[in-house]
């Protein structure tokens, strides 16, 4: 496996990574999950894929296998901030406000987003290999702009499967149900507890 992480200035040096990305995100937020967001038969994308964000994608032999994205809590483009903040300021009314208490808007925090993997990757080890490898990604590229803490709003298992991974990540705000699937913002620092310790 290996980790790729660009924008959409340098997107075009890893083929067809960020469509197949986008495809993947089709697959499983809206033809699984049946969310209703901007997508169209092929691939879902919305307000948050614009030139401020940045992707970190897990591929093996050229084949997409997971990957997500993320952006600075200044970020703005087109009406849109990040996602957190847009929604305490009720652009996205199918999420509740109380998810979190109070915008963000710092260089020192990153939102993280659209995380997806692919039901074949293989084996448990190889679905943390990939969830590692994506986190990392992410961090990195954060830690590069200067942050020092990711947030998300996601799957609340994510939060145990983060901390099996070295992460220190904590929820915050108030978790809620949709689909049958609960879903929080979780927050950690961008670098992991066993790097703090060496």
């Amino acid at each position: 496996m290996e980790n790729i992480t660009f924008d959409l200035l340098n997107m075009h040096r890893y083929g067809t990574a960020f469509y197949d990305y986008l495809k993947m995100r089709k697959q499983v937020f809206v033809d699984e999950l049946g969310w209703d967001i901007p997508h169209n038969d092929f691939v879902e994308m919305d307000q948050y894929d614009n030139p401020m964000t940045h992707y970190s994608l897990v591929v093996r032999d050229g084949v997409l296998l997971g990957g997500a994205r993320a952006m600075s809590t200044m970020a703005e483009w087109n009406g849109a901030g990040c996602m957190l903040n847009d929604i305490i300021e009720g652009k996205l009314p199918t999420i509740p406000t109380s998810v979190i208490d109070t915008p963000i808007k710092t260089p020192r925090v990153w939102e993280c987003s659209r995380l997806v993997m692919a039901e074949d990757i293989g084996s448990a080890e190889d679905r943390a290999e990939c969830l590692a490898l994506i986190v990392d990604g992410l961090a990195e590229m954060a830690r590069a702009q200067g942050a020092d803490e990711l947030m998300s709003l996601t799957r609340l298992p994510l939060l145990r499967a983060l901390r099996q991974l070295g992460w220190a990540c904590d929820r915050i705000g108030t978790p809620y149900t949709q689909g049958g699937r609960s879903y929080a913002v979780l927050s950690m620092p961008a670098t992991k507890l066993a790097a703090v310790a060496a």
